[in-house]
C-alpha cells in the first residue's frame, strides 16, 4: 500500500464518516458562489404542507356542515373540499413516493379509480379560484399509480406544483421518482437532494435515494468516460511509487550481435532507471516493434510493456503481455508477481495467490514475491500473515527499505504499537538517507495525534526529497494534513498541497486533500474544480466511480442553493450542530 493510497484513503474516510456534515457544508457554502437565482419563500413553509390537510383549514368552513362529501364516484362536481379520492390516498404516505414495487402491489381493482381521480383533479384545476399545488401533486400521484405509470405526466404536474410551492416535498419526491424512472438521473438527484436537505437529513428514504441515484450516475458516467478516454500514465508520484516497490535489477546482458530492437530495449530500461517513464514507455514499444532477438530480452520487454499497460488501466493488455513474458522465461518471477497484481485489481484473490505460488515454484528465494504477497494480505486486512511475508522478504534481502516499513505498518495495524514503533526506529537508523521511513513514521505519529512529532518527520522527509529530481511530493501533502488537524491552519495546509501540485500537477493525494480543505472553508467553487480534477486523474473504474460520486453530489448541492439561497444560514447552523 503506497503512501499516496493511504492519504487518499484518509481523505475518502473523512468524507464518508462525515457525509451529512459535508453535504450540509457544501450546500451552505454554495451561496458564496456568484449568480445564484433569487428565491421568494413560499408562505407554505419548508414542510411541504400544501396537501389535503392544509386545504381542510383553507377552504370554506361551511363545507363541514354538509352531510355529503364528493368522491371519485360523484359525476357532477369537481373535488375541491378536504377529502381526497380513495385511490389517490394509496399514493400519499408521509411524503414518500410510491416505489415501483408498491405500484405493482396496488390491487388491480383499484387502478381504474386512478383514471377517474385524474378527471376530477383536472376539473378541480380548471375551476379552482386560485392555483393549488396539491391538485397537481395528487394528479401526479394518480399518474404514478396507473398501469403503465405515466412518468412524463408526473414530471409535468410536479413542475406545476413546484412553481406554486417550491418547498412542496411530496411533489419533489414524486418528480424525483418519475425522473429516475425516465433515467434522467441528474435531475432526479437534484430533487432527492432538495428533499433530503429540506427534511433536515431526517428522511432516511430520501438519503438512500440520493445514494442510489448517485451510484447510477457515477457508474454510467464512468463507463462513458472509460470508453472514450485515451489511456495515459498516472502521476509521476504514483508511477514512481509503483516501480520503487520492486527491487532494482541489473540490465540484461545483450547477445554478441544485438539487433536494433535489443539496443532500444536497453535504452528503455535505462530511461526507467532514470525515472523518465514516458520516454521508457515509448522506447519499449519501439523495441518490441523493431524485434528483440533473444528470449530473456523479449520477456523483459513484455514485462515492462505489460507494467505500463497495467498502470494505464489496461488490465487485459497487461495480462496478455505478462503471461507471454513467463511463457518465454518461466523463472522471471517479477512477471508472475505482476500477474498477481492484475488478478488482484480484478478482485480475484484465488488467482492472485496462485500466481504467487507459481512464482515461488520457479524461484523461492526471490524476496519480491513475499513482499508483494504481504501487500495483498495487507489489503485484505490479514495483517498477521502480511507481517510474516514482510519478515521473509527481509530475511532474503534486508536492504529493501519498504519491507521494513510495511512490517512496521502491519504491526501497527495489528495494534502492536510498541513493536511497530521499535521497528520504525530501527528502520530510521538503518536508512538515514531515505525519506520513506520518515514519511511513513510521520503518518503513524499523525494517526496518534502526535502532531508536532509528525510534522518534524514530514519536514525531514521533504528535506531528503529536495535533492531528487523530481522529488516525491507526498511528504508535503502529509505535512499539510498534519497542520490542518493540529492547528486548523488551512492556509498552511493549502500552501503545502499547492507546492506539491506545482512539482507534480497530477498528484491525486494533493488534489483530494485540497478538495477537503476547500469544503472546510466553504470554497465550493474550488472544491468542485478539485472533484472534477480528481475525476480526470482516476486510474481505474472504482476510483473513477468514487470521484464522480463526490463531483455530482456537489453539483446537486449547488443546484439546491441556487433555488433556496435563503436557507444557507439554516444549513450553516445544521452543519455546526452536526460537528
Amino acid at each position: 500500500m503506497s503512501s499516496e493510497d493511504s492519504i487518499v484513503d484518509r481523505v475518502s474516510s473523512f468524507i464518508s464518516e462525515n457525509k451529512r456534515g459535508i453535504v450540509i457544508g457544501v450546500a451552505a457554502a454554495a451561496v458564496a458562489v456568484g449568480g445564484v437565482a433569487y428565491y421568494v419563500a413560499s408562505s407554505r413553509g419548508t414542510s411541504g404542507a400544501g396537501d389535503e390537510e392544509s386545504l381542510r383549514s383553507d377552504k370554506k368552513k361551511d363545507k363541514r356542515k354538509k352531510k355529503h362529501k364528493k368522491t371519485v364516484r360523484d359525476k357532477d362536481e369537481p373535488i375541491l373540499e378536504e377529502r381526497r379520492p380513495k385511490a389517490a390516498e394509496v399514493s400519499d404516505d408521509d411524503d414518500q413516493p410510491l416505489t415501483e414495487e408498491q405500484i405493482a402491489a396496488t390491487p388491480t381493482e383499484l387502478r381504474p379509480e386512478f383514471a377517474i381521480a385524474v378527471q376530477y383533479y383536472t376539473r378541480a384545476i380548471a375551476v379552482s379560484p386560485q392555483p393549488e399545488p396539491v391538485f397537481y401533486s395528487n394528479r401526479a400521484a394518480c399518474y404514478v399509480s396507473m398501469e403503465p405509470p405515466q412518468h412524463e405526466k408526473v414530471v409535468a404536474d410536479c413542475d406545476e406544483a413546484l412553481k406554486l410551492d417550491s418547498r412542496y416535498v411530496k411533489a419533489l419526491n414524486r418528480r424525483a421518482t418519475a425522473l429516475e424512472a425516465l433515467e434522467r438521473y441528474e435531475e432526479a438527484l437534484r430533487d432527492y437532494t432538495a428533499t433530503t436537505i429540506l427534511g433536515k437529513f431526517q428522511n432516511d428514504a430520501a438519503g438512500r435515494s440520493v445514494e442510489r441515484v448517485l451510484e447510477k450516475i457515477s457508474k454510467k458516467k464512468a463507463t462513458e468516460i472509460l470508453a472514450s478516454r485515451e489511456r495515459r500514465l498516472p502521476s509521476h508520484t504514483f508511477v514512481s511509487a509503483y516501480f520503487s516497490a520492486f527491487r532494482s535489477r541489473s540490465l540484461p546482458t545483450l547477445p554478441e550481435s544485438p539487433s536494433t530492437g535489443d539496443n532500444t530495449l536497453i535504452l528503455a530500461l535505462e530511461a526507467l532507471g532514470a525515472s523518465d517513464y514516458a520516454h521508457s514507455l515509448s522506447l519499449v514499444n519501439e523495441a518490441i516493434d523493431q524485434g528483440i532477438s533473444w528470449d530473456l530480452g523479449k520477456a523483459e520487454a513484455l514485462n515492462l510493456r505489460g507494467t505500463f499497460k497495467f498502470l494505464t488501466g489496461d488490465t487485459d493488455g497487461a495480462k496478455a503481455d505478462l503471461e507471454e513474458s513467463v511463457q518465454l522465461v518461466p523463472s522471471l518471477t517479477q512477471s508472475w508477481v505482476k500477474i498477481a497484481s492484475v488478478h488482484m485489481e480484478r478482485g480475484d484473490a484465488a488467482k492472485t495467490f496462485e500466481a504467487f505460488e507459481e512464482a515461488i515454484k520457479h524461484n523461492a528465494s526471490d524476496p519480491d514475491i513475499y513482499y508483494h504477497r504481504g501487500q495483498v494480505l495487507f489489503i485484505l486486512n490479514d495483517f498477521g500473515n502480511a507481517a510474516e511475508n514482510y519478515v521473509e522478504s527481509t530475511k532474503l534481502d534486508d536492504t529493501f527499505v519498504f519491507s521494513h516499513i510495511q512490517l512496521a505498518v502491519a504491526q501497527y495495524k495489528s495494534e502492536d504499537v510498541a513493536k511497530s514503533m521499535a521497528t520504525f526506529r530501527r528502520t530510521l537508523k538503518a536508512f538515514p538517507d531515505r525519506s520513506e521511513p520518515q514519511n511513513y513514521y510521520g503518518e503513524l505519529l499523525l494517526d496518534q495525534q502526535r502532531f508536532q512529532d509528525a510534522v518534524e518527520k514530514f519536514d525531514r522527509a521533504i528535506e531528503l526529497e529536495r535533492v531528487k529530481n523530481p522529488p516525491n511530493v507526498l511528504p508535503l501533502v502529509n505535512k499539510g494534513l498534519a497542520l490542518f488537524q493540529w492547528k486548523q491552519d488551512i492556509e498552511a495546509a493549502e500552501r503545502c498541497c499547492n507546492e506539491a501540485l506545482r512539482t507534480d500537477p497530477e498528484c491525486e493525494a494533493a488534489v483530494a486533500t485540497l478538495a477537503q480543505l476547500s469544503l472546510q472553508q466553504g470554497k465550493i467553487d474550488v472544491a468542485v474544480r478539485m472533484f472534477e480534477r480528481h475525476t480526470e486523474l482516476a486510474r481505474n473504474e472504482p476510483e473513477l466511480v468514487n470521484a464522480l460520486t463526490y463531483q455530482y453530489a456537489s453539483y446537486a448541492q449547488l443546484e439546491f442553493i441556487k433555488h433556496y439561497p435563503d436557507l444557507a444560514s439554516q444549513l450553516s447552523q445544521m452543519a455546526r450542530s452536526m460537528g
